[in-house]
């Protein structure tokens, strides 16, 4: 098997989640660090142009976005399953909704408590990704003002769902839904401790979340990104699995447009070869790395013709 090449940088914590799938699966992996603000030259020559973290090389097959980045990873090492088949739907659900409706206000609310502890430049950049203004600092705290409170409304969800005993979110044993809800709490601490006050009251997500960390990061080795780039190179794109596309889907081997449809919205390019119920896949060439297929999930992803990338 290809090696697993996470490209991330430390306090992301969609890379979080990525790290401890792969702890969880007890994977040796390389562990390539990216900036976390464009321009990231070593990661848009393997990707063509999405930016978001973190991004799973392997040889050359580019995977974007946690949710297709770790039923990859399941997919490759399926025991023991972050998706077993009694608690997968539910799972999904709490990683919905933990991923759209708790991270948001975290990180808003943790980000504008914090803006003296970040990196020079990540706000305007997380900014222009959302196509807007960049924030000054008084913008920043007052929108860590207004989504204190729907943190607040959150968090006794995940103190409740614990309140029966049980050690992880859906029963005896960890499931995505874990690593999912975990990801963003962790941020709370991830650069500071300034806000870790805020999981004091909650006695058992505190043990939980002690438990999910235990998890760890498997065996990570640094690689340097031209070598990851490099590997690219030297590889050659897996045959992807039968396609089964819907009736309106572009006809595979057609170029396709393929973005994100809320924020970092930058369109990737290339030829269709794959369509899965929950997979999108692109090949594209990069002089710095070949031939390169690019996969991201379906949900989440717009994908159209190119000829219509510019129609609404």
């Amino acid at each position: 098997m290809a090696e697993f090449i996470l490209h991330h940088y430390d306090f992301s914590n969609f890379a979080e989640k990525a790290r401890l799938a792969l702890g969880f699966k007890g994977i040796a992996w390389r562990s390539v660090t990216i900036p976390p603000i464009a321009p990231k030259p070593d990661l848009v020559p393997l990707t063509g142009g999405y930016r978001r973290t973190p991004v799973l090389q392997i040889g050359a097959d580019i995977y974007c976005d946690t949710r297709l980045i770790v039923r990859e990873i399941e997919r490759r090492v399926p025991t023991p399953s972050l998706f077993p088949p009694a608690h997968a739907a539910m799972a999904d659900a709490i990683a919905y909704w933990a991923e759209n409706r708790l991270m948001r206000p975290i990180t808003l609310y943790v980000s504008g408590m914090n803006t003296d502890h970040l990196p020079a430049g990540l706000q305007a950049d997380r900014s222009m990704m959302r196509n807007l203004p960049p924030p000054d600092a008084a913008t920043m705290r007052r929108a860590a003002l207004r989504n204190a409170p729907l943190v607040h409304a959150q968090l006794p969800a995940v103190e409740a769902m614990l309140a029966d005993g049980r050690d992880w979110i859906l029963g005896n044993a960890p499931t995505v839904a874990d690593l999912a809800v975990y990801h963003p709490l962790w941020f709370f601490t991830a650069r500071t401790e300034l806000l870790a006050f805020e999981l004091k009251p909650y006695p058992l997500m505190a043990r939980w979340m002690q438990r999910v960390r235990a998890i760890g990061h498997g065996t990570p080795t640094v690689l340097a990104p031209a070598d990851a780039l490099a590997i690219a190179k030297s590889a050659e794109p897996e045959l992807t699995a039968p396609s089964s596309p819907w009736e309106h889907d572009p006809p595979l081997g057609s170029e396709v447009s393929v973005r994100a449809d809320d924020y970092g919205r930058d369109a990737v390019r290339g030829e269709l070869v794959h369509l899965g119920q929950d997979e999108i896949a692109v090949r594209r060439h990069d002089p710095l790395v070949g031939t390169v297929v690019v996969h991201f999930p379906r949900l989440g992803y717009d994908l159209r013709p190119v000829h219509n990338d510019t129609q609404g």
